[in-house]
């Protein structure tokens, strides 16, 4: 085995903040569909893609998610004389799970921004005292 072929595994809590678990990016995303929905339902997969900038596939998935867990219902409606379009409709769960999904997003949040502050605190320390030292040697 070559060195180039050894993994170093890198202990949980000495892994970057930016490094979401795969259940928390699977929230962020969503939570993401859930917002954008409940304020414009009438949006084809195309669009929800555009807008939160995931492929198609990842919309689909994602929709086809909530549908079975419940959280959304689709509605048919026509958009014209040739197509049909669907509506995407939040259900009293799927508004009940957008909210909890919110409240675990911000504390998440709030912890990361937290933990950017005690960051740049020390780096600031850290510059403040390296430009005393070079001051105290000229």
């Amino acid at each position: 085995m070559t060195d180039s072929n050894v993994v170093q595994s890198v202990p949980l809590l000495n892994r970057p903040r930016s490094i979401m678990a795969s259940t928390e990016l699977h929230d962020e995303t969503h939570l993401k569909v859930l917002r954008l929905l409940q304020g414009t339902p009438r949006m084809n997969q195309r669009e929800v893609s555009e807008a939160l900038g995931v492929s198609l596939g990842k919309v689909n998935f994602c929709l086809q998610a909530l549908v079975d867990k419940g959280l959304i219902k689709v509605k048919r409606f026509r958009k014209s004389q040739n197509k049909l379009a669907y509506a995407y409709l939040l259900t009293p769960s799927g508004i009940a799970e957008k909210s909890a999904l919110t409240a675990r997003f911000l504390k998440r949040k709030m912890a990361e921004y937290e933990h950017l502050q005690a960051e740049i605190a020390a780096l600031q320390l850290e510059v403040n005292g390296e430009q005393a030292s070079e001051l105290g040697k000229s």
